[in-house]
């Protein structure tokens, strides 16, 4: 830095987390005092949560496509590791979920409401809707954000890239390097941004729809709370033998944040792919491993659909077994994989599950509407918890495969 730095040097030189930190702050402060001039800046967090969603298409389909195509031969990805983490977590997501829900069983007021919304009939609905969501339109699915449609499209551009010759494989390499420093631009301005989604949300909202709704929120939070610092760092473990939570706090703080605040796994991918890049993973590996993530690593959404059912099945006063439980802890985690090719996400897969115990679909939706009114804080949490997690087994998975080159423990990684 110059000897005398300007204010634009000063901000982008700056320590990202510290700056999010004062427009969170910041943000709290102006919608408490000012609830219209709050609401007058919140175009800045729909513009920073827009300017995401715009890049991370492009993002992931060049670097999945570089990194394929540019590929050497003796290269190690991990993926098969990273993928038995995503599903082994989003299991125990579930699981937790329903040793909590039972030693904390939450009881609902339901009232009639009306839902816009059509809930899938059952998980071949929504492994169907998976499926075809793989071979959609390239360009539709660059259009519309199908990250699962995306990242099919770009491995198949990629391999097919990989007999090229070495210009065309390099010029791939400069386009991902050259989408990537745009990515690092956007996120150079998360504290505006994310100064305008407090400011908005809480002037727009406040907290005083959720207080009704507090031990339902209690046992939700504390589900992911309880995956995020005790189940997950103990999967850490289990890969690398050394203390996870250097790397818990760095991607919950990194990552989690934003996606808070964002609620958007699709608009996280840049800032992962961000993060990734700083622990120094193997780009083969995360540009692959994230967006993969996105699509089939949901705890927190299994966690949402395990909650939500129970606690209708306990209003309702039906009874269950452990069996019916372990099935309802399988439907959450293969639901919450496909959360993502269902429109209305994880919210709209409660009558599912809700129909396992016999919970009339009138009941479940109303159910649902109750995810809606809890959703500022329910989905920013699942978002949070399903994002970060990426990064945390990504690296889980590099780590314990001995593929970092200039760091030999986790500590050391996250402090360099």
């Amino acid at each position: 830095m110059p000897p005398n730095p300007t204010l634009l040097q000063r901000f982008s030189n700056g320590s990202l987390v510290l700056q999010i930190v004062i427009g969170i702050a910041a943000g709290l402060t102006l919608a408490s005092f000012s609830p219209a001039s709050a609401l007058s800046i919140s175009f800045l967090g729909s513009l920073f949560v827009g300017a995401l969603k715009a890049v991370a298409p492009i993002l992931v389909f060049v670097l999945v496509a570089s990194s394929i195509a540019n590929k050497q031969k003796d290269t190690r990805t991990n993926l098969k590791p990273i993928i038995k983490l995503y599903l082994v977590g989003t299991l125990l997501a579930a699981s937790t979920a329903v040793l909590v829900s039972y030693f904390f069983p939450t009881t609902l007021v339901l009232v009639a409401t009306d839902i816009q919304a059509t809930p899938p009939n059952g998980i071949l609905e929504v492994l169907n809707t998976l499926l075809f969501k793989i071979v959609d339109n390239p360009v539709n699915a660059l259009m519309s954000g199908n990250f699962i449609g995306i990242l099919a499209w770009a491995a198949g551009l990629g391999f097919a890239l990989q007999r090229a010759n070495q210009s065309t494989k390099q010029a791939l390499h400069d386009i991902s390097n050259a989408v990537t420093n745009i990515v690092h631009v956007v996120i150079r301005f998360a504290p505006l941004g994310i100064f305008g989604l407090v400011a908005g949300t809480i002037a727009e909202t406040g907290f005083e729809a959720l207080l009704g709704y507090t031990h339902l929120l209690a046992v939700l939070l504390g589900c992911m709370i309880l995956i995020a610092l005790v189940v997950n760092p103990l999967i850490v473990y289990s890969k690398t033998k050394t203390n996870p939570y250097p790397l818990i706090f760095k991607c919950l703080r990194e990552s989690g944040v934003t996606a808070f605040f964002t609620r958007s796994s699709a608009a996280n991918i840049p800032v992962n792919m961000a993060l990734c890049e700083e622990l120094d993973l193997h780009e083969d590996t995360y540009s692959v491993s994230i967006p993969l993530g996105a699509t089939i690593n949901m705890a927190g959404a299994s966690i949402t659909i395990t909650v939500l059912t129970l606690a209708a099945v306990h209003t309702l006063g039906i009874e269950f077994d452990i069996a019916t439980a372990i099935l309802l802890s399988v439907v959450a985690a293969v639901s919450a994989c496909g959360a993502s090719g269902v429109a209305g996400g994880s919210l709209l897969l409660i009558p599912l599950a809700c129909g396992l115990f016999g919970v009339p679909n009138e009941v479940a939706m109303q159910v649902v509407a109750i995810g809606f009114i809890i959703g500022v804080v329910q989905d920013s949490a699942e978002t949070a918890l399903n994002s970060s997690t990426d990064v945390i087994f990504t690296a889980a998975a590099c780590y314990g495969a001995e593929e970092l080159p200039e760091a030999d423990t986790i500590e050391t990684a996250v402090t360099a």
